[in-house]
């Protein structure tokens, strides 16, 4: 069904101020929630934290005091949602059990894109990380499974297998690494500006959760753990973050996260099956079309241009979590050995032995890694390490045993 949200009437932003009962969103059962439902929740925190940043980031950089005020009223109302929807989190569900949850969002949402993005680099790039969130999953399935004894398919729902991808030891770059090439705002598809905007999101958002609750885990280990994954989020973030056009305006920027906030909140309207989770999808579309509705006003007055020269007449396909095992699978057996050269991608034996990513893995390997040793100490404990494969044995030889942990995969 098309859709245009331009072309649909929203709620009026004097309408869209909550009461504090409002705000304050009853809390989802841990036990009873989809996975997936809890994913669009998860995501949906990071592309309103997104939103309420990008708009602070806006008014530092802006003189004109009218403009100041209409992204400070937007901004009220972006972080109101927020708090509807990420107080919708239990007080009984652990930083550790949340964490699986984002990662299987990072894992299911980066295949998702990466299936449905027209440019090659950008579909490139998202192959790439998606094998480092999928081993981070791994990571923190086994940190989770020894210390609480909480088997992470059951959080998953059994939707994403559970074993290890690009060794996060391996993951570690030099910064000047993580940079890739822009696409171009004139002649790229709506889909990929889409996809690119979303996935910062959700890898920022990640960034964030754990450079805060990192430190309140209650072991060494874990505190490690969290400390040397977070590192990889900041990591993940540059890479994403360059394959946006740097000659995009602030208009146009504020213009296409409206619109993606729009596609979003629509994508899940119609994706969802929890029916209190659907009616707040539906109430923030309805306020993010008002909101658009401002950015395309204010793009017209001050750049002299319209939204409708910019965006399609309707949404283009629809974003869905689903699963995605089997391309997992594909991406791993082809491009496990693969790490970064400035913008290039390169088989890790390829590069000179004297590149700027061996000695980076000396600088911050030099004792091992707490990644590395989770998985040590879990087989140490019951004899092999902690996995959910439901579609056979690991495609990558290498990475089949799970009693010994390979530390070359990645890396030599």
């Amino acid at each position: 069904m098309s859709f245009n949200p331009l072309k649909e009437k929203g709620i009026a932003m004097d309408k869209q101020i909550k009461t504090w009962d409002e705000i304050n969103s009853k809390p989802y059962d841990k036990n009873e929630i989809d996975p997936y439902t809890k994913t669009r929740i998860i995501l949906m925190n990071g592309i309103e934290v997104e939103s309420t940043m990008f708009l602070h980031q806006f008014a530092r950089n802006c003189k004109d005091p009218d403009i100041k005020r209409k992204l400070a009223t937007g901004r009220r109302m972006e972080q109101q949602q927020q708090k509807v929807i990420n107080w919708l989190s239990p007080a009984n569900e652990s930083n550790i059990e949340m964490t699986i949850g984002y990662e299987q969002v990072a894992v299911d949402l980066t295949a998702w894109l990466a299936q449905n993005e027209p440019d090659k680099n950008v579909k490139q790039a998202l192959d790439f990380a998606l094998l480092e969130d999928f081993d981070h999953l791994y990571r923190y399935a086994n940190l989770m499974d020894m210390d609480k004894g909480i088997k992470a398919e059951k959080l998953v729902g059994e939707y994403t297998e559970i074993m290890p991808g690009r060794p996060t030891m391996a993951e570690h770059r030099h910064p000047m690494d993580s940079i890739r090439k822009p696409y171009d705002k004139d002649t790229a598809d709506i889909i990929t500006k889409l996809n690119v905007l979303t996935i910062i999101a959700g890898e920022q958002q990640t960034m964030n959760f754990y450079m805060n609750i990192g430190n309140t885990y209650d072991t060494m280990l874990g505190r490690a753990l969290y400390a040397e994954i977070g590192q990889i989020e900041e990591q993940h973030v540059s890479h994403y973050e360059s394959l946006m056009d740097p000659t995009t305006t602030w208009m146009e920027n504020l213009l296409l996260h409206e619109y993606n906030e729009c596609y979003l909140y629509y994508s899940f309207y119609q994706h969802e099956t929890d029916p209190r989770m659907k009616k707040i999808w539906e109430q923030h579309l309805m306020m993010e079309i008002e909101h658009l509705k401002i950015a395309d006003k204010l793009m017209q007055d001050y750049e002299g241009k319209k939204a409708e020269d910019l965006l399609p007449k309707e949404f283009p396909k629809l974003l869905k979590f689903q699963s995605n095992k089997e391309y997992v699978r594909k991406v791993l057996e082809e491009q496990v050995q693969l790490t970064a050269d400035l913008d290039q991608y390169k088989d890790v034996g390829d590069l000179d032995k004297d590149h700027r990513f061996h000695k980076f893995q000396e600088a911050v390997n030099k004792d091992s890694a707490p990644s590395t040793d989770v998985i040590n100490k879990r087989i140490e404990k019951e004899g092999e390490d902690y996995r959910f494969t439901s579609e056979g044995k690991h495609p990558v030889s290498d990475l089949v045993s799970r009693k010994k942990v390979n530390e070359d995969v990645g890396r030599k």
